[in-house]
């Protein structure tokens, strides 16, 4: 192939913006062709997990847990050693993303359930199956017609241990149908007031001495309807979203691009913005005019990011001796800059299954605005007072018993 006809296929394949496709009843019933399938796996982007990547993750989602981040002080507690976020599976690769099926119709995060059975600690490398389970369509004041796509995700370690089980859920929009909708076309940037600023500075503060860490959370201790210290994410900046990418390992510049945009053009476009320079289609996440064009009122954040704020509020609640078992979370509206996210919870249920204590949560992020803009569930197995239940490090031996959808 000479250097015009690479010139001539690149100006054919790739657009000058976002792919107009259309949720017709043959590409979903392609899509729906798929389920049972195992997918390449995206990326991966940071396999091996080191006391560096943890960290970095820590740092690119905000927590300040100082299991997650400081070897020392992982050696001094009950793990003698640094263990990961349980949310540091996602820089493998984002459960649920716009992969596959229905070209140029475009897909949001939708949330993720995670089941996690292990600690990730330095040295070990991640790996992950990730397979189609499911097609759904649905009506939005969004866009009108939608499809659901489900994706599951098994992450296991070097030697073969399964590590983390994902459920990913993505949404796809016709592009034009979501612009035309205008669902969220009046949504303004908050201009807070100093009232507003001084709890949203006093919440980041206080975080670090809310964190439950060494002093041991006991099943018993534990009541029905009792509520979570809140942390709070925001106001949303670029320093955020971008923080992200770096914590999660994600990058993709010059010649990575232009031969990703060969092989899959309709996730490509050569933006006017940029002097025709290639963007991926998610740019939306950092440029305005993209965001605007798919129906989203400005730049917004990162789903598998709002995911982690909403764990990193459990973790800090259950102390180092309970294990993360269950998280799900749903994205219900957009987070655009300047918005601030208030992580908030409540004991919903107290239960021994097979052995172990657990205590089920309820969740939420909640906006400036009083919006709920993150609905979901969390599951702990927390220590127990009672002889007969059994001492445990991790999730191995529990399985919630989750259907595959759900």
């Amino acid at each position: 192939m000479t250097m015009g006809d690479t010139k001539e296929q690149t100006k054919k394949a790739v657009g000058g913006a976002p792919a107009e496709g259309l949720i017709t009843d043959e590409a979903v019933a392609a899509a729906r062709n798929m389920i049972g399938l195992q997918l390449r796996p995206e990326g991966p982007y940071l396999q091996d997990a080191t006391t560096d990547t943890l960290r970095n993750w820590c740092n690119g989602i905000g927590d300040l847990n100082p299991l997650y981040r400081e070897q020392e002080y992982g050696r001094n507690s009950r793990y003698g050693g640094q263990v990961g976020h349980p949310m540091f599976p996602m820089a493998f690769g984002w459960v649920g993303r716009t992969r596959w099926g229905l070209p140029g119709v475009h897909g949001f995060y939708a949330g993720n359930d995670w089941e996690l059975f292990r600690h990730i600690r330095p040295g070990d490398r991640i790996s992950a199956i990730e397979r189609v389970v499911g097609v759904e369509e649905k009506e939005s004041k969004f866009s009108g017609r939608l499809v659901l796509q489900y994706v599951e995700a098994s992450y296991s370690n070097q030697r073969g241990e399964l590590v983390a089980r994902a459920l990913g859920t993505c949404t796809r929009h016709e592009r034009k149908a979501a612009r035309d909708a205008g669902k969220y076309k009046d949504i303004k940037t908050h201009e807070y007031t100093a009232d507003e600023y001084e709890a949203l500075d006093d919440a980041i503060m206080r975080e670090p001495e809310r964190i439950r860490g060494a002093n041991v959370r006991y099943f018993e201790d534990v009541t029905e309807g009792e509520s979570l210290d809140p942390i709070v994410r925001g106001p949303l900046s670029l320093m955020d979203t971008m923080g992200f990418l770096v914590g999660c390992g994600r990058g993709h510049t010059h010649g990575v691009v232009f031969q990703a945009a060969m092989k899959h053009p309709g996730h490509f476009f050569r933006n006017p913005e940029a002097g025709g320079g290639i963007e991926y289609t998610g740019i939306g996440h950092h440029r305005e005019s993209t965001a605007k064009e798919v129906g989203v009122p400005g730049v917004y954040d990162y789903g598998p990011q709002r995911s982690s704020w909403m764990a990193s509020l459990v973790t800090n609640w259950m102390g180092d001796a309970a294990f993360l078992k269950r998280v799900r979370t749903e994205m219900r509206r957009f987070n655009t800059m300047g918005d601030s996210t208030w992580c908030k919870g409540k004991v919903s249920r107290k239960y021994v299954k097979d052995g172990h204590a657990l205590v089920d949560l309820e969740i939420w992020g909640e906006n400036q605005r009083g919006e709920i803009t993150t609905p979901g569930v969390a599951t702990v197995i927390l220590p127990s007072r009672d002889p007969e239940l059994r001492v445990f490090f991790d999730g191995s031996a529990l399985d919630l018993e989750l259907p595959v959808v759900r």
